[in-house]
């Protein structure tokens, strides 16, 4: 059933109202300056966050706009929602918003394997958008929209039947507190350089420095990588790991994809990258699938190893699109492409794709 909001006709001819919610977070403020540099499609733009937040003046489309605190009627009149908080704050205020007329387009894990809620990547599926029973939209998981812009191209010509990923994630994955962690952990490292030619020299240097700091990850980040992202699941398997599995699922419509991700933390501080070995259904060239991806409007490809050139998180943070390299017909798997893809995972990871779903929903609303 589609659900496009009863009031759409009565709103066409106006600019939408704009909502974001956890307006002060790190996804937040990085929505910030996209909503400011990005085609201005919005009328009023209120900024939502929690009650300590309320009174600060955050700057946005080059005015000082002051933070309100979440509430039932700080939705009163507006036409879409941006959540940008944690599960527990969507899957309360979710609702909320919606029942009060706003289309919510929510960033966090709350309703993305609901089958009532759409999982959109506008690059990919967009008219996904436009059915919501619940009147909310998920945006996908960082990981998975890192490689999602290419994977969707390449599916559209040769059709994707088999996906397996290898992860390399940043600490701002975990939030404000994993990027704080990574660079405290620098800093005791940067300070003896012998650290790192003995077993367990990294973690008994940063336990000695930091003490019983909390950190977001089980092992050392610096001078190091982690085999881990998330939460445990059945099997050994990480929320992470299996979130790759259903959302890759579910965005590209394909229920039956074969999918097997291990997701590794890295010392970077944004920008996730993912060694990609996809099977395709037809025979696949490589000169083929890169002009695919070059065609391809929001993807990059950087792909010259004779010259070094290949993607890595240094050189692709702060920029939008999906930037893929390494592009390799594998050896001894038919129809198999292997290729190494970086994003921005506070970018179109996350507030810039949330902000591109807004927009397929503000010009859906004003009836363009």
């Amino acid at each position: 059933m589609s659900e496009s909001n009863p009031t759409a006709s009565a709103r066409a001819g106006r600019r939408p109202v704009l909502a974001v919610v956890g307006a002060t977070g790190a996804v937040g403020t990085v929505m910030l300056g996209i909503l400011s540099t990005r085609e201005d499609v919005w009328g009023e733009i209120r900024l939502v966050a929690s009650a300590r937040s309320a009174g600060k003046k955050l700057r946005v489309r080059g005015e000082e706009v002051e933070v309100v605190a979440l509430a039932p009627e700080v939705f009163d009149g507006v036409d879409v929602a941006m959540f940008d908080v944690p599960d527990e704050v969507s899957a309360e205020w979710g609702p909320v918003a919606a029942a009060r007329g706003a289309v919510v387009v929510d960033n966090s894990g709350a309703f993305r394997m609901d089958p009532d809620v759409p999982l959109v990547v506008p690059e990919v599926n967009a008219a996904a958008a436009r059915t919501r029973p619940k009147g909310i939209i998920a945006n996908p998981n960082c990981t998975t929209l890192t490689m999602m812009d290419a994977l969707g191209a390449l599916h559209r010509r040769w059709g994707l039947t088999e996906l397996v990923v290898a992860s390399y994630q940043a600490a701002s994955g975990a939030g404000q507190p994993g990027v704080d962690r990574l660079h405290d952990e620098l800093a005791v490292v940067a300070a003896d350089r012998t650290l790192g030619s003995r077993s367990g020299d990294v973690r008994a240097a940063i336990a000695e420095a930091l003490g019983d700091e909390p950190s977001p990850f089980p092992a050392p980040l610096a001078l190091n990588v982690v085999p881990w992202a998330g939460s445990l699941k059945d099997d050994g398997w990480s929320s992470e790991e299996l979130k790759v599995r259903a959302e890759s699922r579910k965005i590209l419509g394909i229920p039956d994809l074969k999918v097997s991700a291990t997701c590794v933390r890295v010392p970077v501080v944004t920008t996730h990258s993912l060694a990609v070995h996809a099977t395709f259904q037809k025979p696949i060239k490589v000169d083929d699938a890169r002009q695919a991806l070059v065609e391809a409007p929001s993807v990059v490809v950087l792909d010259d190893p004779e010259n070094g050139d290949f993607p890595t998180p240094a050189d692709v943070v702060g920029s939008d699109p999906t930037w893929v390299g390494r592009i390799r017909q594998s050896l001894d798997f038919p129809n198999t492409l292997d290729l190494f893809v970086c994003g921005d995972n506070l970018r179109k990871g996350a507030a810039l794709n949330t902000a591109q779903i807004a927009e397929l929903v503000a010009a859906e609303l004003s009836g363009r």
